[in-house]
């Protein structure tokens, strides 16, 4: 099945915008959270199809949410790709141990991104 809803959990309302702008121009539906707590609410309301994931956020850090969804099984077959300025390969395998699916270093490469996408789609 193509992915077509995307949850976006930035705290950066320019990194948001950026994201949210590329996944729009190719026709995907995007919802957005700010942080880990309000991207879990928006998660059990309106399930995604896939989740990129910040890292560096007040409150819970995208590790932690990334493992609750990760491991709950209402939750645990969407697939979350990070999304982070973390860039340390001890950092993707720890993302990746959280249950992410992907790892994308930013500056995000909107090729990139899209080819993850569809990869997983």
């Amino acid at each position: 099945m193509a992915i077509q809803k995307i949850l976006v959990v930035d705290d950066s309302p320019t990194e948001r915008y950026f994201l949210t702008d590329i996944l729009i121009k190719r026709g995907f539906s995007v919802s957005t959270a700010e942080n880990g707590e309000e991207a879990l609410l928006k998660i059990k309301a309106d399930k995604p199809q896939l989740i990129l994931m910040d890292v560096v956020m007040p409150g819970q850090n995208g590790f932690q949410v990334t493992r609750s969804i990760a491991r709950d099984p209402e939750t645990q077959d969407v697939p979350i790709i990070i999304c982070t300025s973390k860039g340390q390969e001890t950092d993707r395998i720890w993302g990746l141990r959280q249950g992410a699916r992907d790892y994308i270093v930013k500056p995000v490469d909107p090729a990139e991104l899209l080819s993850k996408i569809a990869a997983l789609g």
